[in-house]
């Protein structure tokens, strides 16, 4: 496609994946269009992806139609490839990877947080419940906003389990979320980014999910801004980079890595990883349930293919770097 042409999406601002991505297009100066999912796109005839999540991308195929593609990581490399300006992807490949491996963390496991305190908590269901459908449906009659919302919220919380969440990880949940937001803040104090200087990937990701968790959720905004105001106000930096002018030497250097990213790896090595090694285990061996400790806890929740995939993925990173 030529790089003036607007890419088509479709999302909600209650996506933490959506915000992930227009936030990365704002930087990345590409043009777009952005079509709230509900009445908005109704009057669009739009092809369907195979797994109808958010956002959605509608790119040009060789028919000269469009094609639904979804997956944020997926589609953010397509575009780092195919706008060279302004990339998110680091140069060296030892930074490359941490980048890859904390953007995965925050898609598959703060999305967990954000799944879990919007609807674990009665203050943060019924204001999800009261908002979500506002954002596609506005325009809508009271009653039927209000019984869209219950639908939404009666669906969503049968669906906890998808994410882990349980009684038995739900305080896993809630104290690796503070943990992480009291790293992150120690990590931003003399930086701007995770990785130095320059927006990476993962910047866009962690904040995706924050978005929602120190912007929308009255819980865990509460204990953002009570644990780390420093994050809370980064989030709302992030959210409009375009007037940002990357620097090529502004990414960390291998022999350079501060202390606080060791901070930030350490609870991505003792949450993320032993729940999704132990996830990608269950699915190769077609297990129903999923067994881990997490921070000296019990982890159980049922399988989910496709953060296997994600586990494979990760391998695939990591065995692509030259061996020291």
């Amino acid at each position: 496609m030529a790089s003036s042409d607007p890419l088509l999406l479709k999302g909600a601002p209650a996506s933490p994946y959506t915000r992930k991505m227009l936030a990365l297009l704002r930087y990345r100066h590409i043009p777009y269009k952005y079509v709230v999912v509900g009445t908005e796109e109704q009057s669009l005839d739009l092809p369907k992806p195979k797994v109808e999540l958010l956002p959605t991308f509608y790119f040009p195929d060789n028919r000269s139609s469009l094609s639904a593609v979804v997956d944020s990581s997926h589609i953010l490399r397509r575009l780092d490839n195919d706008f060279p300006h302004r990339h998110v992807i680091p140069t060296d490949p030892v930074i490359a990877f941490l980048d890859y491996l904390i953007e995965d963390f925050a898609d598959e496991w703060l999305t967990k947080a954000m799944f879990h305190y919007r609807w674990a908590h009665p203050a943060d269901i019924e204001k999800a419940a009261r908002m979500l459908p506002q954002w596609g449906f506005f325009t809508e009659e009271d009653e039927s906003l209000i019984a869209r919302g219950k639908e939404i919220a009666e669906h969503q919380i049968s669906r906890l389990h998808v994410v882990g969440s349980n009684e038995t990880t739900g305080l896993i949940i809630e104290e690796s979320y503070a943990n992480f937001l009291e790293s992150l803040a120690a990590h931003l104090i003399g930086r701007r980014y995770l990785l130095g200087d320059r927006p990476s990937a993962c910047d866009f990701a962690v904040y995706g999910q924050l978005t929602q968790l120190t912007g929308i959720d009255p819980t865990p905004m509460g204990v953002a801004i009570k644990r780390a105001p420093r994050v809370v106000a980064w989030v709302d930096l992030v959210e409009d980079l375009t007037g940002v002018e990357p620097l090529d030497d502004a990414w960390f250097r291998p022999d350079s890595i501060p202390d606080s990213m060791l901070g930030l790896l350490s609870i991505i090595g003792r949450t993320y990883v032993p729940v999704m090694l132990a996830n990608a285990t269950a699915v190769a061996s077609a297990a129903s349930e999923v067994q881990a400790e997490v921070e000296g806890m019990p982890w159980n929740q049922k399988p989910f293919p496709y953060q296997a995939k994600c586990v494979a993925w990760v391998q695939e990173q990591y065995n692509s770097l030259d061996p020291v």
